[in-house]
């Protein structure tokens, strides 16, 4: 046998140690997702520490006049993202996002420090670092979901890689022109770009890129048009007339606040309040079949205000018999394919992103630098987006993109949602990302709200020794903290009762309760209270296991039973497994 003596073994080891010194020299990093020689310390955390969602009531906007409610949720965002796994697995259609762009400049925090460009595993930190985030949204995205995230020349290819290594699908690169003044200052040049990269695991459906004004080609002088509409209104938009009652309801009509008078005047004026000699108009179809209207009472009558002209009566017969239904202009719009280079005065950084923020927090000076362009945010969003969509964005920050989805549901009458996730360092969250979305919800200075909805929620968490290996303590204290939570993945917001016992949310139409306790004495009495509710109930009750009571109570057709804590905690596994 060929022994290699203890010289032979030295010289190895100094051959070894040259060759180390060599690959120090260079500074070369590799795409390094192993999270072993340094783990994220918030990731560590989530094996002793439980997730959970705290309201602060005291900061919820709510106008009954919205049916939709926004979420802004303080604290970590891989903390959040754990939560949104349980609550909101696969309902999410579009995922934007804005993370740090690992300049060097101490722009984000690895393990509670900030990385400066001295760090060489800056780089492989940032990969890491992202990597768990874009994958624990992943399976928050509908299957033909689509996730949008803007980045710049720092860490593209990186981004890219990410995407590549998760099997996502690449489906655009856009660059975007922002001139972002001051931003990404170099020895050689000033940066005034960005990428917004589209990515998705399934097949979805692009709306395209709206065009907007005359569109008017700077080559030909010609107005560009997607397709002609009907009818030009006095200010050159494209509408057409359609009926306004547009579908069935599922119970009894009268129980719905879309049921309700319309009334025309002789004259053929509309209101929703009643004046002499007019005639009431409810939502039945030239069938006779009930229907209900498109839109509240409370909502039409605010856009009757403004837009008188955008509804009229139309008489039409019916059997011999004189009858009227209710019409609203629908405005055309012009979409197209998208090109990969966007350029125009919208998408400017300063005017507005960094000034906006400045006019609509009312002060000189601004706690986040370097905003998105409102309008950048607004059409990366609207390419894929449908009108009842539901948008997250785990870097809030600013807020900006929950301002995109309330301007979108304010020109086209939508009905998008928002999850918006930021940490609240140096008061971000509070102060900067809530008081955007308050004052663009209510107004600022002169300009007038937009109106919508807002729940504020923090992060807290339920200790455990090991999530493996959860405590029947750990299980206990879990189902009582996790009642907003739960809320949330049922959407039902309002809390109607709680005690030693049970809790009662509800939103009017549907209700959500737990059972608490591993004592069922009191059970029935809860059931019996929900039954006379008259309303779908879903009702989670403390087990051990799973599906230990999913077929109770079959004879209370109104009530569905679920499981609560386990099936959370399997989700919290699967999290820390990814």
């Amino acid at each position: 046998m060929n022994m290699k003596t203890e010289k032979d073994l030295l010289i190895e080891v100094d051959h070894l140690k040259k060759q180390l010194e060599k690959i120090k020299d260079k500074k070369k990093y590799g795409l390094v997702w192993d999270a072993e020689r340094e783990p994220e310390e918030v990731v560590l955390d989530c094996r002793k520490k439980l997730p959970i969602l705290m309201e602060k009531e005291k900061k919820k906007i709510i106008d009954k006049k919205y049916d939709q409610t926004n979420l802004l949720i303080e604290g970590d965002n891989y903390h959040s993202l754990s939560v949104l796994n349980y609550t909101h697995k696969e309902k999410v259609d579009f995922v934007y996002i804005d993370p740090p762009y690992n300049t060097g400049a101490k722009d984000w925090k690895y393990n509670n420090d900030y990385v400066d460009e001295n760090d060489l595993w800056r780089h492989s930190k940032w990969v890491s670092f992202m990597e768990k985030r874009i994958n624990l949204s992943r399976s928050i995205l509908k299957k033909d979901g689509v996730i949008c995230c803007t980045i710049d020349d720092y860490e593209i290819f990186s981004l890219l890689g990410i995407f590549e290594s998760l099997n996502a699908n690449i489906i655009g690169v856009v660059t975007i022109v922002n001139k972002a003044e001051g931003r990404n200052q170099k020895k050689y040049f000033t940066g005034g770009i960005e990428y917004a990269v589209f990515a998705t695991w399934g097949n979805p459906k692009m709306r395209g890129l709206l065009l907007e004004g005359d569109n008017i080609c700077e080559s030909c002088g010609k107005k560009i048009n997607g397709k002609k509409s009907k009818e030009i209104s006095e200010d050159g938009r494209e509408f057409e007339w359609v009926g306004f009652h547009r579908r069935n309801p599922i119970d009894d009509p009268t129980s719905s606040n879309r049921w309700y008078p319309i009334y025309v005047s002789k004259k053929g004026e509309i209101s929703v309040n009643k004046t002499k000699d007019s005639i009431e108009v409810f939502p039945i179809n030239n069938k006779g079949e009930n229907k209900i209207w498109g839109w509240k009472k409370e909502r039409l009558a605010e856009y009757l205000k403004e837009n008188p002209d955008d509804f009229k009566a139309k008489k039409y017969s019916q059997n011999g018999e004189e009858k009227i239904t209710i019409l609203y202009k629908r405005y055309g719009e012009d979409r197209v394919k998208p090109k990969s280079y966007w350029i125009g005065s919208k998408y400017n950084a300063y005017s507005y992103g960094t000034k906006l923020i400045k006019e609509i927090l009312q002060t000189k000076e601004t706690k986040f630098e370097f905003p998105k362009s409102l309008y950048a945010v607004i059409d990366c969003i609207d390419l894929f987006l449908p009108k009842d969509g539901l948008v997250l964005d785990y870097f809030a920050g600013s807020g900006t993109t929950g301002h995109a989805v309330l301007y979108l549901n304010k020109k086209d009458q939508g009905s998008r949602k928002f999850i918006l996730c930021t940490n609240n360092e140096n008061k971000i969250c509070e102060e900067v990302t809530y008081e955007r979305i308050k004052n663009v919800i209510k107004g600022y200075g002169t300009v007038k709200g937009l109106g919508g909805n807002l729940r504020y929620y923090k992060t807290d968490f339920v200790e455990t020794e090991n999530l493996d290996n959860a405590t029947d303590q750990d299980k206990i204290e879990l189902t009582y903290k996790a009642g907003e939570m739960i809320a949330i993945r049922e959407d039902t917001f309002d809390e109607v009762e709680k005690n030693d016992w049970w809790q009662i949310f509800s939103n009017g139409k549907e209700a959500t309760a737990i059972y608490f306790k591993e004592d069922k004495s009191k059970l029935q009495k809860l059931v019996d209270k929900l039954d006379k509710m008259n309303k779908k109930v879903n009702l989670y009750i403390f087990s051990w296991g799973k599906n230990e009571y999913t077929n109770e109570f079959p004879e209370y057709k109104n009530i569905k039973v679920k499981d609560i804590p386990e099936p959370l905690i399997e989700v919290y596994k699967e999290v820390a497994n990814l």
